[in-house]
């Protein structure tokens, strides 16, 4: 029996409702917010991920899809949603134009890593990006519409925050960085040893129990910020104690891509585990720049949907729709008929074999149906259908002309 490969799952009842409930409602909210729908290919040139989420950073290393096509191009699977997005901005000219840009998408990413609870290879993200906004209220924006995402969905939170620097603070910080993962010797893990020489504020991130605790005295960068960055960060703060949103600093929040400055932000819950990080962005001002683009700032988030599926308080189902229904073979082109007429405005399911009354009732309940409608011989003889509303537990005979 052939199955679905390691870490590349099915979506099937319940998840499914809970799968479209959420993005049903981020599109929503990401709507009001004034963000539009953006589709891009699953399949991109690999040279776009190398060049803007990194070469030092896991995913380009370690967890691309990665193969040349017949074309003898070298490609891979997405595994993650900006730098697609940023690619199309460039590609359409976008900034060229001007203005701001404000996109929302949702879609799967791939990524070869061992699967685990709330980890696959083959995940889900809901992503937002904003484009030509410097403002550090843009940051903001972005934090509250993920918090009345979370809000909707009935989740709880912690929200992380940090500042990543600028071209200006970040430089002088790396050389302090550098000299204190160097005084640490031979006691880091390899991958801070790589990490040093391609990115090394990567560190702050690993991992390894035994880096973490050398890195406990490692300088901060919050510590190091220039007078603008720390202008910024403030100002962030002081917007989130307004809006009551509330948060916690996290100096050795970097993020898992090299494209971040300045703010970066993570949500997480308590209730998933160890993979608790469910939604996290943050600004990156110069990836438009290094992707050859005019300069722009940008911003922006994504949430993994499969980490929050479980958490998700979904809604009491409600009934809806028609479930109709045919006694006898006679009666099924009517049915059809009817059916035809309500899917107009409303749901409208046909059962295609002929039933007893009360069969039909019970498959009417099976799909939480509000009505269940009925044709047979007496309804033909007088032109009617039979309908009954499922919630009030009333019934009648309603002309059929009512109905086409």
């Amino acid at each position: 029996m052939i199955q679905s490969l390691r870490g590349m799952n099915d979506i099937l009842s319940p998840d499914y409702e809970r799968f479209e409930y959420f993005l049903e409602t981020a599109s929503r909210i990401a709507k009001r917010y004034g963000f539009h729908y953006i589709e891009t290919p699953l399949l991109e040139e690999t040279a776009l991920f190398k060049r803007s989420v990194g070469e030092s950073s896991d995913i380009v290393g370690k967890e691309m899809y990665q193969f040349i096509d017949k074309g003898e191009n070298d490609v891979c699977l997405r595994p993650e949603g900006t730098a697609g997005v940023v690619r199309a901005f460039i590609q359409h000219k976008l900034d060229k134009k001007g203005g701001i840009h404000r996109f929302y998408y949702h879609g799967p990413m791939f990524r070869y890593e061992r699967p685990q609870k709330g980890r696959l290879r083959e995940f889900h993200q809901f992503g937002v990006e904003s484009f030509g906004v410097e403002s550090v209220y843009e940051d903001a924006l972005m934090i509250m519409m993920i918090a009345d995402i979370l809000k909707a969905l009935g989740i709880g939170y912690r929200l992380k925050l940090n500042s990543l620097g600028d071209q200006h603070c970040m430089p002088p910080y790396r050389e302090k960085l550098v000299a204190f993962i160097e005084s640490c010797g031979d006691a880091i893990c390899e991958d801070c040893v790589r990490r040093k020489s391609t990115n090394p504020i990567r560190v702050l991130d690993c991992k390894n129990e035994k880096c973490q605790s050398l890195y406990v005295n490692a300088p901060k960068l919050i510590d190091n910020l220039c007078e603008g960055c720390e202008s910024d960060f403030a100002t962030l703060k002081t917007i989130l104690d307004q809006h009551t949103i509330a948060y916690e600093i996290d100096t050795n929040l970097v993020r898992g891509l090299d494209y971040y400055s300045k703010t970066a932000f993570e949500f997480v819950s308590d209730n998933i585990g160890s993979q608790s990080a469910i939604a996290g962005g943050g600004r990156y001002d110069r990836l438009v720049e290094f992707l050859d683009g005019k300069p722009t700032p940008a911003v922006g988030f994504a949430i993994g949907i499969e980490r929050l599926l479980e958490l998700i308080v979904m809604p009491e189902p409600k009934r809806e729709g028609y479930y109709l229904g045919a006694m006898d073979a006679e009666s099924l082109p009517l049915v059809l008929k009817v059916a035809e007429a309500l899917r107009k405005t409303q749901k409208a399911v046909v059962e295609y074999d002929p039933k007893k009354l009360q069969n039909h009732l019970k498959g009417a309940d099976r799909i939480n149906a509000r009505y269940c409608a009925v044709i047979g011989e007496n309804e033909r003889n007088t032109d009617t259908v039979w309908v009954k509303d499922l919630e009030q537990k009333s019934e009648t005979q309603i002309p059929m002309s009512q109905f086409i």
